[in-house]
This record gives C-alpha cells, sequence and structure tokens, in this order.
C-alpha cells in the first residue's frame, strides 16, 4: 500500500469513528425558556404571514415560534408550560392615536360618553355637582354634537340651571367644542364684544349676538386656561386607568397624539416606578400661536424624555377642526355654515416651512386632517420637506382623513405618508347622517374613509381609535373596517361598502403597520425570534369568524415583555 492510499483510509476511519460516537451522543438541547407556550392557532403576523403553534420566551424577548415538537427542546426543568388549547395568539395590538391621560381624566370626572340624550346629560352634570360639592369647577365631558343639532352649539342656559353657583366647563364627545356655563363665562371675561379667535369661533346668539355658551376649537382655550390644572398625581391616575383599560383590548404600545410637559411627566413618572407597561410614542403638541423657535424647545424635550418606555420624537399638527362645526378645512364651500370653507389651522405656506425644518431635526409629523382641504395641505406640507430634505423615512402619518379628494389619493404612497384612520368612524351614524351629509353633500360623502382605496394604490394603512372621542376597542373597530357597518345596529347599510377591507388587513393595520409608525417594527408588531413579548391570546380566532363577530372577541391574556399584565392562562 503506498503512503497516498493510506493516508485516505486513516482519513476514512477517523470520519468513521467520528460517525459512531455521535450516534451514542444525545441531540444538543436549547437553552431553556422561561415560558413556552404550545397548541395554539399563532398568527404571526411576518412577512409570510405564517402561522405556528408555539411560541417561547426567554428574558422577555420570543426565542422560538414554530411547532409544539420544536418547542419541546425548549422546555427545562423551570419551564412553564402552556396549553393554550387551540386558542388564537397575536402580536399585542398598537394604538397609534389616542388620548389616555386625558381619557383617564375625563372617566374620573363628570364623565357624559355612555349617555344618548340631553335628558341623560341633565341628569348626570346634576348628579356629579351634588355629589362633589367641594369641586370649584364641574369638569368633564364626553357629549355628543348630533344631541345639539348642527353645528354642536348647546346652550349655557341648561348649565346654568343645573349649576349656577359654580364655573361649568364640558368639552364634546371629539374635543373640538367647549360648553360653558354663565360663571365659566364670566370668569373668563368674555362678552357679546370679544372677538373670535383666529383658530376658533365663540358662537353667539344670531339675534342678539348673547354667547350661547359653546366654544369651537381655539375659543375653547379662553376659558380652559383659566381652569386649575390637574396635579401630577391625578395624572397618573388618569394613565393608571387608561393603561388596565388598554391590557384588557390586548394593546401594549400606542402613540399619545397630544402631550405637554404635565403629560411627559405623568410618563416618566409612572416609567420610573416601573408601572407603565406601555411602550409610548409621545405626540408634543404644536402650539399655533407660537413661531419655528418652538422647534428648539422640542429638540430639548425629546432629548430629556426619550428614555425608558417613552420617546418624545413626533411632533403633532392640528390643521383643521372637524365638519360637525364646519371648520374640518374644506376645497369647495359647505352648503350650511354661511359657505364657509373652514378654518386652516396653520397657514398652507408656513406649514410647507415648518414640516420642512421639523423633518430636517429628525422629528416625526402626526397631522390631524379631517376635510380634503386639509390634508391636500400636510400631503403637500410633507412633499416640500422630502424636495427640500430627501427621503429622511420618519414615516409622516395623517389622522382621522374623513374627507379625501380622490386626486390625493395615490399620493399616500408616492410620498410614503401612513394614512391613520380611526376605522370606527367609517358607518352610516348619526354624525354622518344628521350632520356631515347636509354639511358636504352626497358626492363628497361618497369620498369619507377610503381605506381600501388608499391600500390599492400602494399606501400604507394604520389604525389608531382617538380614544376617549370613540372606544379603544380595537374588536369594534375592526369589525366596523371590515363590514363598514355600526357594530350595534345591523339594520343600518354599510357605508361605502366597497372601502371594506378584509380582516388580515385589519390585523396589520393594529400590528405590524402601527408598530412601522411606532419605529419599532424591528422589536414588535409581528411573532418572530428575537422580538419583544408583546402577545395576547383571544377566545375565537378572528380569520375564521363571522366577520359580524368579531366585536364579540375578548382577550384572555396580555403579555408585555413576557409579563402577564391582563388575564389568566388559567382561564383557557
Amino acid at each position: 500500500m503506498n503512503k497516498s492510499a493510506r493516508t485516505i483510509l486513516l482519513s476514512l476511519a477517523t470520519v468513521l469513528l467520528a460517525s459512531s460516537c455521535n450516534e451514542t451522543e444525545p441531540p444538543p438541547v436549547a437553552s431553556a425558556a422561561d415560558t413556552v407556550y404550545k397548541n395554539g392557532r399563532v398568527y404571526t403576523v411576518d412577512e409570510q404571514r405564517s402561522w405556528a403553534k408555539s411560541v417561547a420566551i426567554t428574558d422577555g424577548r420570543i426565542s422560538y415560534v414554530g411547532s409544539d415538537d420544536g418547542a419541546a427542546a425548549h422546555i427545562g426543568p423551570n419551564t412553564t408550560v402552556v396549553d393554550l388549547n387551540g386558542h388564537m395568539m397575536l402580536p399585542a395590538f398598537q394604538d397609534i392615536h389616542i388620548h389616555p391621560i386625558y381619557g383617564g381624566l375625563e372617566a374620573s370626572a363628570c364623565d357624559l360618553n355612555a349617555l344618548t340624550t340631553l335628558e341623560e346629560y341633565r341628569g348626570a352634570i346634576a348628579a356629579y355637582a351634588a355629589a362633589n360639592p367641594d369641586e370649584a369647577w364641574i369638569q368633564g365631558g364626553g357629549w355628543s354634537m348630533p344631541v345639539f343639532g348642527a353645528g354642536g352649539a348647546p346652550g349655557k342656559d341648561i348649565l346654568d340651571q343645573l349649576v349656577p353657583d359654580r364655573p361649568v366647563y364640558l368639552s364634546s364627545a371629539d374635543g373640538h367644542t367647549g360648553w360653558a356655563n354663565s360663571k365659566a363665562l364670566e370668569i373668563a371675561g368674555l362678552n357679546r364684544d370679544t372677538p373670535d379667535p383666529v383658530d376658533g369661533r365663540i358662537d353667539r346668539d344670531p339675534q342678539t349676538g348673547e354667547l350661547i355658551g359653546s366654544l369651537q376649537e381655539g375659543a375653547m382655550d379662553l376659558v380652559t386656561q383659566h381652569i386649575p390644572p390637574a396635579t401630577l398625581e391625578d395624572r397618573m391616575d388618569g394613565l393608571r386607568y387608561a393603561r388596565d383599560m388598554l391590557h384588557s383590548y390586548g394593546i401594549t404600545s400606542i402613540t399619545d397624539a397630544i402631550v405637554g410637559q404635565q403629560e411627559l411627566d405623568a410618563y416618566e413618572s409612572l416609567d420610573q416606578l416601573g408601572e407603565l407597561k406601555l411602550r409610548v410614542l409621545a405626540s408634543l403638541w404644536w402650539d399655533r400661536s407660537k413661531d419655528e423657535s418652538q422647534i428648539s424647545f422640542f429638540v430639548g424635550q425629546r432629548e430629556k424624555y426619550s428614555r425608558g418606555l417613552v420617546r418624545a420624537n413626533t411632533i403633532k399638527i392640528m390643521q383643521d377642526g372637524v365638519l360637525e362645526n364646519y371648520t374640518a378645512a374644506m376645497l369647495e364651500p359647505y352648503l350650511e355654515g354661511g359657505g364657509t370653507t373652514g378654518i386652516p389651522m396653520v397657514e398652507p405656506e408656513l406649514l410647507k416651512q415648518v414640516v420642512t425644518q421639523l423633518d430636517a431635526e429628525g422629528f416625526q409629523v402626526h397631522f390631524h386632517a379631517i376635510g380634503d382641504a386639509a390634508i391636500r395641505q400636510a400631503l403637500d406640507a410633507v412633499e416640500t420637506a422630502l424636495s427640500a430634505n430627501g427621503e429622511l423615512g420618519h414615516r409622516h402619518h395623517i389622522s382621522h382623513l374623513q374627507v379625501i379628494h380622490p386626486d390625493d389619493i395615490p399620493r399616500f404612497g408616492e410620498l410614503s405618508v401612513v394614512a391613520n384612520f380611526q376605522p370606527l368612524w367609517a358607518r352610516l351614524d348619526a354624525y354622518i347622517k344628521d350632520l356631515n351629509i347636509p354639511a358636504i353633500g352626497e358626492e363628497r360623502t361618497g369620498w369619507m374613509y377610503p381605506i381600501q382605496s388608499i391600500m390599492d394604490a400602494g399606501g400604507m394603512v394604520a389604525f389608531g381609535s382617538d380614544w376617549s372621542v370613540s372606544t379603544a376597542n380595537p374588536f369594534y373597530e375592526m369589525e366596523t373596517a371590515v363590514t363598514r357597518m355600526d357594530v350595534d345596529d345591523y339594520s343600518v347599510a354599510p357605508f361605502i361598502p366597497e372601502q371594506a377591507i378584509d380582516i388580515t388587513a385589519a390585523i396589520d393595520a393594529f400590528t405590524i403597520n402601527a408598530a412601522f409608525v411606532n419605529h419599532h417594527e424591528n422589536d414588535t408588531g409581528s411573532i418572530e425570534t428575537g422580538k419583544f413579548a408583546d402577545l395576547i391570546v383571544l377566545d375565537q380566532n378572528l380569520i375564521d369568524i363571522d366577520p359580524k363577530s368579531i366585536s364579540d372577541t375578548t382577550v384572555l391574556l396580555t403579555l408585555f415583555q413576557g409579563e402577564v399584565v391582563y388575564g389568566d392562562s388559567g382561564d383557557f
């Protein structure tokens, strides 16, 4: 045997010996997880929109997604194993337009949100005033504009009869109108000679000129600046209330749509106590009474408050009001309201300058735009910023989007502007029937909430609730998006049914797309290895059920970084 052949035989023997040794060794064992959830219907919302059976969690992050057999390697002596018993698991939801602190405060005040008639309002206001004799101001809100008809102008005389000796101020459900009694107007120094602010309207009797008691948009500030502010502890308690409610709905990440110094302090304080357990993108409020010099202030707030679970890197610009009081900015005049075209809150050319500067400074811009003119102005501002700065990836988004001119629908995809809808509003309710259609007519009503058209044109859609304006329950919102009907009254015809979307698109809008808007899609929004274990378990499979049953869904379990923050696995 020559040397070459001998070398080959020795090498072969070495390989065979190694193979023989490997056959007697046990297979490698994965690191044991803290928790394994198995035997479920896990809709991952990953790029392939795949399904799995099991999820393992280690140190608050997902360490395995796959089959039950594969999960066995992640089970050690100290691993908690939870049998999902076939229940649906999803990534936790994210709400990208919500007012948690304000909503929490309102819930503990004179809360009218669940009431629907003037008589109910009267009873609740009188009862609250009687139960709180030491409160200097009677505050709260949640009253519905349709109760008071076109223009949404409730009278001070109603409140004067109920509470004549103390100031009363109650905001409308949508937060765009204030209702004050005579005492509150007196404290604010308002009378028939007080001029309207540039961004609002003081409602007056058309015959006498006397103040009615309702204040639209910027005129609300004339009264609210005289109300003693809530304390830090009050705001923290309001936030705790909202956090618990959101967890019960499977929501673990939010965009707070309006924050100031007091709200930032509340978030920071609760986070430092380890109680926040929400990922928060805080939208710093653009004060339209100030100029661009406030941008340097925003930079300082971003540096100070962007830590822990909070990021303060978004600027909220309110570009118009709402249709119901004729302050939403429209391209063509209203059919009511004296033929106004609404109120652009920021002059359009100034808006272009402001958005360009904010974009260059690294801020995301979160617009409020209801009317077709305001939406176009917001899109024009983003287009100007992109032209000046290039695509910086700040993920600007426009919320509400009630009336979009058809010419502007393709621009969302072209400009990479996220369409931030509140889908519960896409139904033929009293607001649309009694207030909107008479105000703008049938043609423009047909342009309302074109969710499917935005998607068809290549735009990204994400969802928020605007709570406490409307419920934060994502299942009500998803059902409306899928059916375009009122979940509580299926006798009413679908509203523009061609704009209905399917349930998987609705799930995307509350998970991975919302995570994209919140700038943490690499850590949340889908169930994938390495991401945070922000997960929920539901009592029914959203994809398999009748769409009209989506709103009946209950969250059984909510996890935040693997920690149970709502529910009990024993309920499975």
